[in-house]
């Protein structure tokens, strides 16, 4: 997005201001969300490289199991 197209006269910024506020709160929000799942991938990908995982096949086949019981 071009600068030009950001800049607004301070008229508009006083005008708008709770709604300037809300979407910076609104983004803020959303990055802290990105950088959660984001940690939460490298740690996953952390736990494979170790040999910290269960083959798909062999969790579906326990809850199978648990389920019929």
């Amino acid at each position: 997005m071009k600068l030009s197209t950001q800049i607004k006269p301070i008229s508009y910024l006083s005008e708008h201001a709770a709604e300037i506020i809300w979407n910076i709160s609104e983004s803020r929000e959303e990055q802290e969300q990105t950088v959660a799942l984001l940690r939460m991938l490298a740690v996953g990908n952390k736990e494979i490289e170790q040999g910290k995982f269960r083959d798909a096949e062999d969790v579906f086949a326990e809850q199978y199991k648990t389920a019929a019981q």
